[in-house]
């Protein structure tokens, strides 16, 4: 008889062990239980420690409830611009409520993956280029809302969005290129004129302010030598002021330097009409005009001789007789008969006919 008993005992314990055993469940912190008796939920989810299902008869399923980190993978889209593009985000989410999970969505996982999706596709549509480069917060604030509607239902709450890259055609990559640097060059094209102006201001008030002293100009010009001779250079540029090569000009075409109105031609104490080096000048006689005053014009009833290159060129020979007619006045009257003897020093290349006879 205590055999008997002692055997229902063991075998009682060892069904109680078995059972335990089988009905015994561990959830973690970051975990809630979800129990499904005979196919229907039960009204309370396990919380995190140990805790016991009829086996058989229940079901436990552990949703996670951690943030999850879930990449989009890369959509390709057609911007608002008609700029084609391919742009992969970032969503972190979380399960807020493990029945509604479990229950109203088959797997929340995957479809808050297709639903990302969908909304980076359809923020892509909506937004310009500059856009999705410059202004990434409002338009990480708009996929939020879109994914977050419709997974308040699930269960899910929608954290944060974000979009990681946005990759762009060759072509437009350099067209971008070009539009900066030909922005860049219009803002330094800007700053350079903006500075040529400030500096000729500066300069026509300085140009302003020599031109009250002189000599403010000549140590300006030092003051260039100095730096320029600073260098090592081995050219030296020195620059003439315009007035001392007019100068020079000037005296070179033998001009005399211009006279003030008022002052005589000759230098100071000395009379007008001596101009010769050697002697006292001759006075003019009483009513001759003054060495000053200018020549009477020429008559126009007297005709005036031809000159030497005014003749008229003929090839006919010349007569063997002289031309007849006086020479100047004061000079001798060739005679053909009287020509002066020959002299064997005489050189070659002297003339030995009257310079004033005609040939």
């Amino acid at each position: 008889m205590v055999q008997v008993l002692l055997i229902v005992l063991v075998a009682v314990l060892s069904g109680t062990l078995l059972y335990t055993m089988a009905a015994a469940r561990v959830v973690k912190q970051y975990e809630r239980g979800v129990v499904l008796r005979l196919g229907r939920l039960h009204n309370e989810v396990r919380r995190p420690g140990f805790t016991m299902i009829v086996p058989g008869v229940d079901r436990l399923r552990k949703v996670n409830m951690q943030i999850v980190t879930m990449p989009v993978p890369a959509q390709d889209g057609i911007t608002r611009d008609n700029v084609t593009v391919r742009v992969d985000a970032v969503i972190y989410f979380k399960v807020v409520d493990a029945a509604s999970a479990v229950i109203q969505v088959e797997d929340y996982r995957f479809a808050v993956s297709q639903m990302a999706q969908t909304s980076l596709r359809s923020i892509i549509g909506k937004s310009d280029l500059d856009d999705l480069l410059s202004n990434r917060e409002k338009l990480n604030q708009g996929l939020e809302l879109m994914i977050d509607s419709p997974s308040v239902g699930w269960g899910v709450q929608i954290d944060r969005v974000e979009i990681k890259d946005v990759s762009l055609p060759e072509t437009m990559k350099r067209s971008m290129a070009r539009q900066a640097e030909a922005d860049r060059e219009r803002r330094a094209r800007v700053i350079n004129a903006d500075a040529e102006l400030q500096a000729s201001k500066k300069l026509a008030q300085a140009a302003q302010q020599m031109s009250t002293q002189p000599a403010a100009l000549q140590l300006r010009l030092l003051q260039t030598v100095v730096a320029v001779a600073a260098e090592k250079n081995s050219t030296l540029v020195l620059p003439f002021p315009v007035e001392l090569l007019r100068f020079l000009e000037r005296a070179q075409q033998g001009q005399p330097p211009p006279v003030a109105a008022g002052e005589s031609q000759g230098s100071p104490g000395q009379p007008v009409g001596d101009r010769s080096e050697g002697g006292p000048e001759e006075q003019p006689a009483e009513g001759a005009a003054s060495a000053v005053d200018p020549p009477d014009p020429p008559d126009p009833s007297v005709p005036l001789a031809p000159s030497v290159t005014e003749q008229t060129f003929t090839d006919q020979p010349l007569p063997d007789e002289p031309l007849a007619g006086p020479g100047p006045a004061g000079a001798p009257e060739f005679d053909p008969e009287v020509l002066p003897d020959f002299d064997p020093q005489e050189p070659a290349d002297r003339s030995r006919t009257n310079p004033f006879t005609r040939h």
